[in-house]
This record gives structure tokens, C-alpha cells and sequence, in this order.
């Protein structure tokens, strides 16, 4: 790994994505949840760019069309609390988009944590409950630490680190809400 300026590019950008991830486990509204995500996985898409990171590049454009959809399917439709048919072939739809999205940029088994992190947060934003959310942010943060030493982040594993314990925080905290 050189620490060029490329390099140091890529690091601000991922401290600008992590900053935007960890702000979406003390967001309450699933549709700041998506927005702010958006945001956060085009600082990525850069991140991983300039990484050479392709499968992960490859999972950003997913979750960000996945987010896209989202944000579009509650526009039309408005918030429900359970999900309809189309919301099930919209997940399918997804998983499938990470299946096409893995083949051409295979680059070997430890390449597959970013398909495993995608798929496991696919299925917590896809859910209509912010804590199942915020639950499934602890095994997708397990996942991104190992994919950004795999890619050697080194701010990736440092702010996937915190966001881990945001996202364990977030959890808890959802939890003692719904208890009172």
C-alpha cells in the first residue's frame, strides 16, 4: 500500500461516508434514514474508486439504486408498516442486482465480505422497523471492518469501528425506547 495523494483522497472520502453512515443510527424517520445513506454510498462509490476496490464499488451502486427505489416506492406509495408483494420482488429484485454485481468483479473470497455486508443491510433497510435497522448494523459493520482491511482502508476499519459502536449504541438505545 502507498500512501500517495490518491491514497489520502480515498481516506477523506471515507471519513465523509462514515461520518453520513454513523448520523443514520440516531435518525428516528426511515426516509432520512435512506437520504442520508444515499449520501453516504456516493462518497463511497469515490472512496472505492480511487481504492481500486471493485466489488465494494460494485455494492455501492446497488445499495444506492436499492435506496433510490426506496425513497421513489415511498413517494408513490407513502409509509406502510408491513410490507406488500412488491416489496418482496423489490428485495429479490436487489439480492439478484448484488448476484450480477459480484461476478465481473470477483476478486476472491475475502472480495465476498462486501456482497455479505450489502446483502445483510439490503434485507435491515428493506424492513419497515428502524430498530431491526439499527440491530442489523451490528453484523454489517463486523463485515465492512474485515472487507476494509482486506481493501486496506485504514480509516475504513478505524470509522467502520466506531460505526459499529454507533450502531450498537443506536440498537440499544431503540431498545430501552420501546421498553419504556
Amino acid at each position: 500500500m502507498e500512501v500517495d495523494f490518491v491514497y489520502i483522497l480515498s481516506q477523506i472520502f471515507t471519513i465523509i461516508m462514515y461520518a453520513l453512515l454513523a448520523w443514520t443510527y440516531f435518525l428516528k424517520d426511515k426516509r432520512k434514514i435512506v437520504i442520508i445513506s444515499a449520501a453516504s454510498l456516493v462518497t463511497n462509490i469515490v472512496a472505492y474508486i480511487l481504492l481500486g476496490a471493485w466489488t465494494g464499488l460494485a455494492m455501492c451502486i446497488v445499495a444506492m439504486l436499492r435506496n433510490l427505489y426506496i425513497l421513489w416506492d415511498e413517494k408513490q406509495h407513502g409509509k406502510r408498516a408491513q410490507n406488500e408483494k412488491r416489496d418482496y420482488i423489490f428485495l429479490a429484485l436487489v439480492y439478484l442486482g448484488i448476484i450480477l454485481a459480484t461476478i465481473p468483479t470477483y476478486e476472491g473470497f475475502l472480495s465476498l465480505l462486501s456482497v455479505f455486508a450489502t446483502s445483510v443491510y439490503a434485507y435491515s433497510i428493506w424492513q419497515k422497523s428502524t430498530k431491526i435497522y439499527k440491530f442489523c448494523g451490528i453484523p454489517v459493520g463486523i463485515l465492512w471492518v474485515a472487507y476494509n482491511l482486506y481493501v486496506k482502508s485504514i480509516f475504513g476499519v478505524i470509522l467502520e469501528g466506531i460505526l459499529l459502536i454507533a450502531s450498537i449504541t443506536g440498537h440499544v438505545a431503540e431498545t430501552k425506547t420501546n421498553k419504556v
